[in-house]
């Protein structure tokens, strides 16, 4: 059980979004009574790699939490989200939650659920082979979305795991997501919720012209690798929805494991389905009409 003033802390958080200035400015006197705070950034342009903490607590919606997962690249800290967005998945704290149990919080009373985050390696393929100059590596904990631009072309790709081919998709476009990112654009591309702690990915078709495509589960231990074959301008690679690279034809992305694991700090009364239900109303029955 720790003392009260050990804890130490990271604030982040992006301040050009509305209250998370105020938001700070009325938590970090209180956060410093108990706490020990390492830095503060709201502007997500701090170099955290040098520095060490117990948690980070992430002021914002699911998207401050993304920028702060990418932020804090190879060395990840627990986060402790608290929601000022709209929907708060991963935040799912309020600053009145904060106040009660963050005195708990800094007792030792929480846990941490690893979740799986990615590397997205982007490589130019003048000759059609993988390897070529011109690479990119991106750090990831939602999903890899490869997307047709505008007028919305059809895309054609192949998605390849472990070097065997698996399929040729021809849509809208294609994602692999994580656990965690598997309540957020893939729910809304029809794919299925994946329990948050499971180690593995799943594929996507974003509006497949087919009657036969069907989402796909899969190991994390597997390498996937989308070969594209038919790019329109425009075709864009987005990662954690925030990250975009325009691709063509001559890009190769490639989807594996990363070394490391993001941690969500959990406090008691907290859990996965009470988060479905609450934030997305889950299996709630229907509001029925009282029969006479």
């Amino acid at each position: 059980m720790r003392k009260a003033g050990t804890l130490k802390i990271f604030v982040l958080g992006n301040a050009s979004r509305p209250g998370v200035s105020e938001a700070a400015d009325h938590l970090l006197p209180f956060l410093r009574s108990h706490c020990e705070i390492v830095a503060v950034d709201l502007a997500q342009e701090m170099d955290l790699s040098g520095l060490r903490a117990d948690l980070a607590l992430v002021l914002g919606g699911d998207g401050a939490i993304l920028r702060a997962a990418r932020q804090m690249g190879y060395r990840q800290t627990p986060v402790l989200g608290v929601n000022l967005g709209k929907l708060g998945f991963l935040a799912d704290l309020t600053p009145e939650d904060l106040r009660h149990c963050f005195p708990h919080v800094v007792q030792g009373e929480f846990r941490v659920t690893q979740s799986l985050m990615f590397e997205c390696l982007i490589e130019e393929t003048s000759d059609g082979a993988a390897g070529a100059p011109g690479s990119e590596t991106i750090l990831g904990l939602n999903e890899v979305a490869v997307v047709a631009g505008p007028p919305f072309h059809m895309i054609e790709m192949d998605l390849i795991v472990d070097d065997e081919a698996v399929s040729r998709y021809s849509g809208d476009g294609l994602i692999i997501s994580t656990p965690v990112g598997s309540t957020a654009h893939n729910l809304s591309a029809g794919g299925p919720i994946l329990g948050q702690d499971l180690a593995a990915f799943v594929v996507t078709p974003i509006c497949p012209h087919t009657l036969t495509n069907r989402p796909i589960v899969e190991s994390a231990n597997k390498v996937y690798t989308i070969a594209l074959r038919r790019a329109e301008e425009g075709t864009t690679v987005v990662i954690d929805g925030q990250e975009q690279r325009l691709v063509t034809a001559a890009n190769r992305i490639t989807v594996r494991r990363a070394p490391v694991w993001f941690g969500l700090v959990k406090v008691p009364g907290r859990s996965y389905y009470q988060t479905l239900r609450d934030k997305l109303r889950w299996g709630t029955q229907p509001n029925y009409r009282d029969e006479a």
